[in-house]
């Protein structure tokens, strides 16, 4: 009960910031029924109000510009302005300063509730990313450029799922929307398309799983011989402020994405409260199941974590502080912290089944 009242708490909160859609909430709720991964991942909310006091003895590392809701299901790829394919965290929408173990603990313990798409045993999955990151932080972080280095990667993200009939095809099963689509929301995805004045069809999209409820839109356009993408989705400051009560909390998105050592997506903005992108076969989040089947998961959690500190990176003295902290902490903190949380998220789930 405790924990249906912290949720429909958080929900007020989240609609005083834009109008939710009620079918996609239910949607969520449904969804966080499936099992514990999927609900860490629509439930960010509980694990910002959680984790310092279950992890208490982590809450005073050094503070980073993080992602916030970071998970095995959070990367994704893009293209640059030179047409190169890079990889990296594809979501920024819980942005917040934190410590820096925070989004750590979380993507190991996302690693050990993704069982049923990972297979590497927790103590090795937090490993390799505690290798990845280490190795981030001593050598001041680098973007992943998907061209003449990481072919494993390349070949591991670009799966037969990711093709671009079966990407197109998804598209084509919706419906334009009979919803009024907002004014400046309709101005900003005409002008994030190729060419100005292009006809562009909109359409309401359903996706990701923390962000269901929020107001997302596409627009969709004929462009030269094909189509082309651009997708809009209602920002709010991160559910740590909920969590917190700041009662004037700002929204981090474009702060972090500027800071990080990263190659920018050049179709991404920020224009007033919505992240406006470009969608396309090779311009999108990764979900596991679309991986290739022969894939290094070790290797592939390491570059997560190497990922990860590219983020923190782009916080000022971040790399000698949080360096420092690290080769201090005890051998199997973050795995002992992720058990931990694991645990917790399990409770959660198990009393969100039983309401």
């Amino acid at each position: 009960m405790q924990f249906e009242k912290s949720t429909r708490s958080y929900e007020r909160w989240l609609g005083r910031h834009f109008d939710l859609i009620e079918a996609d909430l239910e949607l969520k709720h449904r969804r966080m029924d499936e099992g514990a991964f999927p609900f860490l991942r629509a439930t960010y909310y509980r694990w910002a109000a959680t984790w310092p006091e279950v992890c208490h003895d982590l809450v005073s590392a050094p503070h980073v510009l993080a992602v916030g809701d970071l998970h095995v299901e959070n990367f994704g790829t893009w293209r640059d302005s030179d047409g190169r394919l890079i990889w990296g965290v594809n979501d920024f929408d819980e942005a917040y300063w934190l410590p820096y173990t925070h989004d750590l603990v979380r993507l190991a313990t996302s690693a050990q509730l993704a069982s049923g798409h990972l297979s590497l045993p927790p103590a090795e999955a937090c490993a390799a990313i505690l290798e990845g990151y280490s190795a981030a932080i001593e050598k001041g972080g680098e973007p992943y450029v998907l061209e003449e280095r990481h072919s494993w990667l390349r070949e591991a993200a670009l799966g037969g799922l990711r093709n671009p009939s079966r990407f197109w095809g998804k598209l084509a099963e919706l419906k334009p929307t009979k919803q009024g689509v907002p004014k400046d929301v309709k101005k900003a995805l005409r002008q994030a398309m190729p060419e100005p004045d292009l006809g562009v069809i909109f359409y309401h999209r359903i996706a990701g799983l923390g962000s269901l409820g929020r107001p997302r839109y596409l627009g969709v356009s004929y462009w030269r011989g094909g189509k082309v993408a651009r997708e809009a989705k209602a920002l709010a400051p991160s559910a740590c402020s909920f969590a917190e009560g700041k009662r004037r909390p700002k929204i981090l998105y474009r702060e972090i994405t500027e800071r990080a050592v990263r190659v920018p997506d050049p179709f991404m903005f920020v224009e007033g409260s919505w992240i406006v992108r470009r969608l396309s076969p090779s311009c999108a989040r990764i979900e596991l199941d679309e991986l290739a089947k022969k894939r290094d998961e070790w290797r592939l959690l390491r570059a997560m974590g190497f990922e990860t500190a590219n983020v923190h990176l782009g916080t000022t003295k971040a790399g000698k502080e949080v360096w420092r902290d690290l080769i201090r902490r005890r051998p199997g903190w973050l795995l002992r912290a992720a058990n931990a949380m694991v645990a917790a998220v399990r409770a959660d789930w198990r009393a969100w089944q039983s309401r």
